[in-house]
């Protein structure tokens, strides 16, 4: 594989850092609830700038780069909208204004580029230093998978927060009403936080498990450092307006949850076995690579992650249509016995 000239890595970060700095500036300079034509607009553009960016990747390095880039983008991307998911969640249980979630939202997004930063950064090094590293990623990311399909993640990450925000509102002074998006306010002469400090801290918590999941599953992909970070900035850019693009999309997507469990549990096998051919544990084939294990290609990965989406999306909504058809026959049975019992009244 060839290596990508340093200055377009240098020059990459330069701009991403710089598109980052103006969207933040954009949500603070402008505070507003944007349209349903506004986020498809921000979303087509992210996702046409991250395929760009896969071209230039391709042209000026090859097609293996490009192809490592958008499998971890999508990866990445999949990922990212779970996470989203639990945003919603989050802003509906703390009833947080819907003028303020923008800001809620951009807060959470630097969170999330802050942790997989540290996590990416540390895995680079563990994975030069220890190649059997890769054997606990593979069963890390495979016990993520079986949790993410039948444990029901979110509602353990909900317990976890509710203890959290417990013990705050027992040792901190929280007002009952928001101030605006300030974490400090002044109530009857007394200084203490508002609500806002409570759903920094569950997203913070909710970004640092994803973080957990998200950087394994990546460096299944890929083990330049370069990419898996780019492909984590491009799958967390324009995250702030699909969550107003997806609405109430979200809950629909009952099937998401088995889509990315099955990502990750491909994943996870995949890096046990590349464990398995960079070997050097003593205790495992007399530390020498296993030669037998199959090698799962870049192309291979993206097709089962394209597939996977595909199939969970698809099958989400054709629940949601049939669900919904239910709903309108049951309420149309219901309409003709309410009315003969109406008549049976009046007589």
């Amino acid at each position: 594989m060839l290596e990508l000239p340093a200055w377009f890595e240098i020059g990459s970060l330069v701009v991403l850092t710089l598109v980052l700095i103006g969207d933040l500036l954009l949500v603070v300079k402008r505070p507003h609830v944007p349209s349903f034509r506004e986020s498809t607009l921000w979303v087509v553009f992210y996702v046409a700038l991250a395929l760009i960016f896969a071209l230039l990747m391709f042209l000026l390095g090859d097609a293996e780069h490009a192809g490592q880039f958008i499998a971890g983008w999508l990866t990445e991307y999949s990922l990212s909208i779970d996470n989203l998911f639990v945003f919603v969640i989050i802003m509906a249980r703390f009833a947080v204004p819907k003028k303020m979630q923008q800001e809620v939202l951009m807060v959470g997004i630097i969170l999330a580029l802050i942790f997989r930063g540290i996590f990416i950064l540390l895995g680079a090094q563990l994975i030069e230093n220890f190649s059997w590293v890769f054997y606990i990623f593979g069963a890390w990311l495979v016990w993520t998978a079986i949790q993410q399909a039948f444990l029901h993640r979110e509602e353990s990450a909900e317990e976890n927060e509710g203890r959290l925000i417990r013990m705050l509102r027992k040792r901190v002074r929280i007002s009952d009403d928001y101030d605006g998006i300030k974490l400090r306010t002044t109530v009857d002469g007394t200084r203490m936080f508002t609500p806002i400090i409570i759903v920094f801290i569950a997203i913070g918590t909710t970004d640092l498990l994803f973080a957990l999941d998200s950087i394994p599953a990546i460096f299944g992909i890929t083990q330049s450092a370069f990419i898996v970070f780019t492909a984590n900035v491009f799958a967390l850019m324009g995250l702030r307006q699909l969550y107003f693009l997806l609405g109430g999309l979200l809950e629909r997507l009952e099937y998401l949850k088995y889509g990315i469990a099955f990502i990750l549990a491909f994943i996870g096998v995949k890096l046990v076995l590349h464990a398995l051919h960079v070997n050097e544990l003593p205790f495992l084939n007399g530390g020498e690579p296993v030669e037998w294990a199959p090698e799962i290609s870049t192309w291979m990965s993206l097709g089962v992650i394209i597939a996977s989406m595909a199939v969970a999306t698809i099958a989400s909504l054709v629940k949601a249509r049939v669900d919904s058809q239910r709903r309108g026959a049951t309420l149309l049975d219901e309409v003709p016995r309410f009315t003969e019992e109406s008549r049976g009244s009046e007589h």
